[in-house]
């Protein structure tokens, strides 16, 4: 087990098994020293339990907890393209949230995955990102992360 899995293990996470694309992509590309996953929702054991807008029928709270749900599904893609997490030297960019009119707390809900990034990888998970506000997202899902990060060999 790698220094990475023992600090998943520490903060009590596991990584899920890697979601099964809904059309025609793949979880997660690695081109050079970068990998980039897909759009990742808060699916959790196949299931997407938790949908609606941000900001109206998803409280800022709940989408942060959604938003660390999608972080680690994305490590699961990364970790399934790479086979090992320790290969992760940095965590480049973090984005999306499906926002109710109005609703402009799109940075507090995407540091639901910025804040488990950090909390996993340390100063190699700090990363630039986009709090984006969108008017959907797939099936519905209140919040999507995508994740690239530098690898190395």
């Amino acid at each position: 087990m790698g220094t990475i899995d023992d600090r998943l293990a520490e903060l009590g996470l596991t990584l899920p098994d890697v979601v099964t694309p809904l059309a025609a992509y793949v979880p997660a590309v690695r081109t050079g020293n970068l990998v980039w996953t897909s759009g990742q929702v808060p699916m959790v054991g196949g299931e997407l339990g938790t949908v609606g807008l941000v900001g109206s029928e998803v409280s800022s709270e709940q989408a942060a907890g959604l938003a660390r749900i999608c972080a680690l599904n994305a490590l699961a893609a990364v970790k399934a393209e790479v086979g090992d997490l320790d290969k992760v030297v940095r965590v480049v960019k973090v984005g999306y949230v499906a926002s109710a009119a109005g609703f402009t707390g799109q940075p507090a809900v995407v540091n639901g995955a910025s804040n488990l990034l950090g909390e996993v990888f340390g100063d190699a998970g700090k990363h630039a990102r986009s709090a984006v506000g969108v008017a959907a997202l797939p099936l519905g899902a209140p919040v999507e992360v995508e994740v690239v990060v530098e690898v190395g060999d």
